[in-house]
């Protein structure tokens, strides 16, 4: 069973050799996708003797995965583990997260800081908007999860072969959970505990939530037009009748047109029509694609 360890790192040469050497009492079977650091991170790992893909211009956290999964299917993986530069993994957790995908309980294993009260040292800011994000990732999921947002996972060899990841930013954390739902795939959560040493981040919280939410809402909004659409539609559409009735009343006690009534009777109205059409059209044009991708 060729297990292997994949890390996307940018600027982490404080860390990067401590990890190497952790992991190579475990397997010698290790991918570091260089997102183009301007530090040592790159001679480091070179000098270490693993196998290092660099990127010649920073392309972030989502173009480092997709590389680290194309280079698993060129080694011929069987698991492919996936765990972050800075420190913050703990390489004793490698068994935890690869052993259901070995008893073949799973296709997908996530470490969870939210499982068995493993939450503690989260710091609250990033609590809040990781729970936030898990929840809108659990609308296209089967089954909900407690952290879609841990870079610490283990994936299958179908999984690996399977899913082709396409952000390129944080968001592919989601995208890639979505994508293997739709797929049918199992997914599993582990308890793991996470060192934080200070804030160790280094992704502005507020632009790194917004980036995730936008995407995940962009696979959400394919997968399900009918619901993403088609709901608010129908809701723009009934208060659009409500405003009308109450114009139509007004206008037949005193004969005279109320105009904010109106411009919102219409305004809703048009606007709940051009949802509930996008809606359908996206649901058709979703199933065709999908029709010709089965044959």
């Amino acid at each position: 069973m060729k297990i292997v360890v994949g890390i996307p790192a940018f600027n982490e040469e404080e860390n990067i050799g401590k990890i190497i050497a952790k992991l190579k009492k475990i397997t010698n079977e290790i991918i570091i996708c260089n997102d183009n650091s301007t530090d040592s991170t790159k001679e480091i790992a070179e000098q270490m003797g693993v196998i290092v893909v660099n990127h010649e211009r920073n392309l972030g956290y989502g173009a480092a995965i997709k590389t680290i999964f194309l280079k698993a299917r060129e080694v011929d993986a069987d698991i492919l583990v996936t765990m972050d530069g800075d420190g913050q993994h703990r390489i004793e957790d490698l068994k935890t997260i690869t052993k259901p995908i070995l008893e073949k309980q799973s296709d997908i294993v996530i470490g969870s800081r939210f499982l068995e009260d493993k939450e503690k040292n989260i710091p609250k800011y990033r609590k809040i908007g990781i729970k936030a994000i898990t929840k809108l990732a659990n609308i296209s999921l089967e089954n909900p999860i407690t952290d879609s947002q841990s870079g610490f996972r283990s994936y299958s060899k179908k999984a690996i072969e399977e899913i082709t990841p396409s952000e390129n930013g944080m968001g592919i954390s989601n995208e890639i959970l979505i994508k293997a739902s739709k797929l049918g795939m199992k997914i599993l959560e582990v308890p793991i505990e996470v060192l934080y040493d200070g804030d160790t981040s280094t992704h502005n919280p507020v632009s790194h939530g917004v980036s995730v939410i936008l995407s995940t809402l962009k696979f959400i909004s394919i997968d399900h037009p009918l619901k993403f659409y088609g709901t608010p539609g129908i809701i723009f559409l009934i208060v659009g009748i409500i405003f009308m009735i109450a114009t139509l009343q007004i206008f037949s006690e005193t004969r005279q047109i109320l105009l904010s009534t109106a411009i919102i009777s219409v305004g809703t109205i048009v606007v709940g029509t051009m949802l509930v059409m996008s809606s359908i059209i996206l649901y058709s044009i979703v199933n065709i694609l999908k029709e010709q991708s089965s044959k």
